[in-house]
């Protein structure tokens, strides 16, 4: 985010994890992730690893210690909820965890996004029920089930 013409990840960087994520599926990110190729500066990140099976987190953990080997010049990022950090991978990877304060104001990382995420030519698309055309909106309440 140093530039707002930095590229936001692709879908290959990114490993969003539900009870539901399978072990290949964390293996080949962890593939990806580890094993070095000539794929640049890409940074990994790992979403909600908290919420993995216990299975799916021990083989995780096993297939991380064997693959580290190959790279010393990896970038992985774990993020976890707070609240779950004794859920097993969180636990296991704690040696590693890193306290981050954003380096950024609130108003230049929506202004990074609002750039990556408007649409350049609304034409029949749902980005013209978005504010400012934004390919990408979030819908809450505070009252569940309002038709949302």
């Amino acid at each position: 985010m140093n530039s707002p013409e930095q590229p936001l990840p692709s879908f290959d960087e990114v490993l969003l994890c539900t009870p539901q994520t399978s072990a290949e599926q964390v293996g080949l990110f962890l593939r990806r992730c580890l094993i070095p190729c000539r794929r640049g500066e890409r940074i990994y990140t790992m979403l909600y690893a908290d919420e993995l099976s216990y299975d799916v987190s021990c083989r995780a953990e096993e297939l991380f210690q064997r693959l580290q080997h190959y790279s010393s010049s990896y970038r992985l990022i774990i993020l976890c909820n707070c609240e779950r950090d004794n859920s097993y991978l969180p636990s296991a990877f704690s040696h590693y965890k890193v306290h981050m304060i954003p380096q950024r104001s609130r108003a230049e990382i929506q202004q990074y996004l609002q750039h990556h995420f408007r649409v350049a030519q609304p034409s029949n698309s749902a980005a013209s029920v978005f504010k400012q055309h934004m390919c990408v909106g979030i819908v809450s309440s505070e009252r569940a089930g309002m038709g949302k």
